[in-house]
């Protein structure tokens, strides 16, 4: 799963989480799907070596390569977003890193923290929102609905530990 849970090892009532896009296809594939591309793209050209028209095409063929090499790399720039979450007794604290390096943070006391979850009308289906100091964002909105479902439930309860009163107090 693209998330990652970290909890204290002192206490069970502190965590952190990481969340990220997943990445279907790393870098390795990426290069290796474009040159595969391009050596498919100049099969036909071969019957057109040594005359006028191979030169009438080789733009065309190559704006194409070109045009899927752009479209993946924006697609990794745009899937360059992180969210982590911090969870202790006292604080829940939000920091998403958007694409482009813009910081968004949210926090709140924890026993107020709230984790909800839209099962339609979000803008994706099992929409998961934090609440609390007046305030309601969302977290995870990139992962899958079968992610979020289980993220839903691990949150649920990592807010409960952290809202609960100390035992040993």
């Amino acid at each position: 799963m693209p998330y990652e849970w970290t909890f204290d090892t002192d206490t069970a009532r502190a965590s952190s989480l990481k969340l990220w896009p997943h990445r279907s296809l790393p870098r390795k594939g990426f290069a290796a799907f474009i040159l595969a591309t391009f050596g498919m793209i100049t099969i036909p050209l071969y019957p057109l070596l040594g005359t006028v028209v191979l030169w009438g095409l080789l733009p065309f063929l190559l704006m194409a390569v070109g045009g899927i090499w752009w479209a993946l790399e924006r697609s990794y720039r745009d899937a360059e977003i992180t969210e982590e979450l911090q969870i202790d007794p006292e604080q829940v604290h939000l920091v998403r890193v958007n694409p482009g390096g813009r910081v968004q943070e949210w926090d709140c006391q924890s026993y107020w923290a709230k984790a909800q979850m839209h099962p339609t009308g979000g803008p994706v289906a099992h929409y998961i929102t934090l609440k609390g100091k007046g305030r309601e964002v969302e977290i995870g909105a990139f992962l899958s609905e079968d992610e979020r479902k289980a993220l839903y439930a691990e949150l649920v309860d990592a807010l409960r530990m952290a809202a609960r009163p100390d035992p040993a107090q």
